[in-house]
């Protein structure tokens, strides 16, 4: 243990644990697409063929806030690159490398692309830090099974479904409310697979807290990844959620009870 305090896990240079994310959008209009962002300014095209972009942290991101980086210099000439976008068969891929980044870019690019362009289906990621030294998986290939994450997906619906019968069909309130708690309890002590997804529901605005729900997933995940790393095996997914809803609602000085 005392090595791997002494060996700091890896992080992106503006600051955050390295998470790689990638996010993927169902397609409508790819023509349209490419003209919108060729003409972001924050997108330069990385290839001939037209189907991908860098994406930069200036511009139309320029507001964009790294906690991290209280110190951080940044030089107008050499802006930092933030991720980029794929166009690949029917689908758009944004591919991040935090979980921070993912928080950020993903309801700023559902604000700038017109949602008949392209919808926001699904976004995979790793559930764990890495060290400094250890082998990085080769692409997002080698990280991601789709037959896999979507049989996690799957099995996380159907436990949901199975204790929401059994909540409709309890006696009292209160037996319903002890199923439901057992439920979280459960879920919470279980071991996090090595890669996940997210999958997005009925995206229909342009306010940021359609994308609360996701910022929530991912966060407790990173916290879960970076307590375990230092050593606090006991920290579990039920921890992450209570810290993440205090620092969120916290913040917002919102009674949720209420």
């Amino acid at each position: 243990m005392f090595e791997r305090l002494q060996k700091p896990f890896l992080t992106v240079d503006t600051g955050e644990a390295y998470q790689p994310v990638r996010v993927c959008y169902e397609l409508a209009q790819p023509e349209k697409l490419k003209q919108i962002l060729n003409d972001l300014k924050f997108t330069e095209l990385k290839n001939r063929l037209g189907n991908n972009w860098d994406i930069y942290w200036r511009d139309e991101l320029n507001d964009i806030h790294f906690e991290s980086l209280e110190s951080f210099k940044r030089v107008p000439e050499k802006p930092v690159r933030l991720g980029s976008l794929l166009i690949k068969d029917k689908f758009l891929y944004l591919n991040l490398p935090s979980f921070k980044r993912a928080c950020m870019l993903v309801p700023r690019l559902h604000l700038l692309i017109d949602r008949a362009t392209v919808s926001i289906t699904k976004a995979d990621f790793v559930n764990k830090v890495f060290g400094l030294n250890e082998r990085l998986p080769h692409g997002f290939s080698e990280m991601y099974d789709d037959n896999e994450l979507d049989k996690i997906v799957r099995e996380r619906i159907h436990d949901y479904e199975v204790v929401q019968e059994r909540c409709e069909h309890a006696e009292t309130a209160e037996e319903a409310f002890q199923i439901l708690s057992e439920y979280n309890q459960t879920e919470s002590r279980k071991r996090l697979p090595y890669a996940e997804r997210y999958v997005f529901h009925d995206v229909d605005t342009n306010h940021d807290n359609a994308f609360l729900g996701f910022y929530i997933f991912l966060r407790t995940r990173e916290l879960v990844a970076i307590r375990r790393w230092f050593g606090e095996t006991g920290y579990t997914l039920g921890d992450a959620i209570e810290d993440t809803v205090n620092e969120v609602f916290g913040d917002m000085d919102i009674d949720i009870i209420e």
